[in-house]
């Protein structure tokens, strides 16, 4: 069965290439343009993993992870989130563990780097 991995961006250009390269690695891949659509996925589908911009409209990455992870529904709390992010250069890998965060890949995208993370995120154990 495939791994299904949400993509919060909203950037189409990013949001469209992350989409067909972890298709093509047989995920299923859900997009959402900000954090509010994100949490309105959550409740309706169960995910593998959320790639979430932080940089978003309506509700950033940093409050969606906090609203993820104060969930009361383990399904949706323990969701492995990696950060997509502009800034990362301003974050330590702490900063992000705070924000509820498990990993983070800095903009510009090395989608090889991505598909390796993901790769390790959803592995079957």
């Amino acid at each position: 069965m495939n791994k299904k991995i949400l993509v919060a961006e909203d950037s189409s250009v990013i949001q469209n290439l992350t989409k067909r390269i972890l298709s093509i690695q047989n995920f299923e891949i859900c997009s959402v343009k900000n954090g509010k659509e994100v949490l309105e996925k959550l409740e309706k589908e169960p995910f593998d993993l959320i790639l979430l911009d932080l940089n978003m409209p309506i509700m950033d990455g940093e409050e969606c992870a906090s609203k993820i992870r104060s969930s009361t529904d383990p399904s949706i709390k323990n969701i492995p989130i990696i950060a997509i992010t502009g800034n990362a250069k301003n974050y330590s890998i702490d900063d992000f563990k705070k924000m509820g965060i498990n990993d983070f890949l800095p903009k510009p995208l090395n989608y090889d780097e991505m598909v390796d993370m993901v790769n390790s995120y959803t592995a079957v154990v």
